[in-house]
């Protein structure tokens, strides 16, 4: 289970993905309701979907990570959660379109890196899968 190196890929990723709840994506300022709000940080925890969505990725990072033995199936739900992820890294961007003033916080890096551990953990499950096959024309 862990001695594969996808599945250190998909546990960075939940690790990651659980940086997100205190690390802020980005940070400014915004108006909500003509009352100037300074200091406003974006992370997880501050929109609900996005919150959502976020527990969904850590999640399925772990249900792959326990279905070592049914490759397909370990695929198919890291696939889907490289998908969720780039979703996610959507929803950050169109909620920073909603302040008037901020910068990304370097701490971002976390959230756009989710993605990328989760495509080196799809390409390493898919290479084992290869290699069984090609094991099995063997025998």
């Amino acid at each position: 289970m862990i001695q594969r190196f996808q599945s250190l890929w998909l546990l960075l990723a939940a690790i990651f993905a659980f940086f997100t709840f205190k690390l802020p994506f980005y940070s400014g300022s915004r108006v909500i309701k003509a009352i100037r709000q300074p200091d406003v940080r974006l992370d997880a925890a501050s929109q609900i979907l996005i919150l959502v969505l976020t527990g969904i990725v850590i999640l399925l990072c772990f249900i792959a990570i326990f279905l070592y033995k049914n490759r397909k199936r370990q695929l198919t739900f890291t696939v889907i959660n490289c998908i969720l992820s780039i979703i996610l890294i959507v929803l950050y961007f169109l909620e920073i379109q909603k302040f008037d003033t901020g910068i990304i916080s370097l701490s971002c890096l976390f959230t756009l890196a989710i993605p990328i551990f989760l495509f080196l953990a799809a390409r390493g499950i898919w290479r084992d899968e290869k290699l069984i096959k090609s094991l099995d024309r063997l025998r």
